[in-house]
């Protein structure tokens, strides 16, 4: 997650025609998607605290999701040379459903 508060000069550019499909957004949705993923698998093979064993896909998006705009916030406001994008916020988003479905799919389905 380090990678996301790295200055956008270190990033490769591409040119691209929309911000949707740059690297940098492809990024962040494959490390949003590890991220919810694995925090699901970890919240349901805990035992300490119940509630996130019992309930983990629904705590896993809430705390991904939040750590994602709180990342945006960051960038935004502490980090020299980067900017908050409402983009980076809907791919994280993205990226936490897409872990999502990749647990349902090697866990449930």
């Amino acid at each position: 997650m380090l990678t996301t508060l790295l200055p956008s000069s270190s990033l490769p550019t591409v040119s691209v025609w929309w911000d949707l499909f740059s690297i940098d957004s492809f990024a962040h949705v494959f490390l949003f998607c590890v991220l919810t993923f694995l925090m699901i698998v970890g919240f349901a093979k805990q035992f300490t605290l119940l509630k996130l064993k019992h309930y983990p896909i629904r705590y896993a998006l809430f705390i991904s999701t939040l750590f994602g705009i709180f990342v945006e916030l960051m960038q935004h406001f502490f980090i020299p040379g980067r900017h908050g994008d409402i983009v980076d916020v809907l791919c994280n988003t993205l990226g936490c459903l897409i872990g999502i479905v990749l647990f349902k799919w090697v866990y449930v389905w």
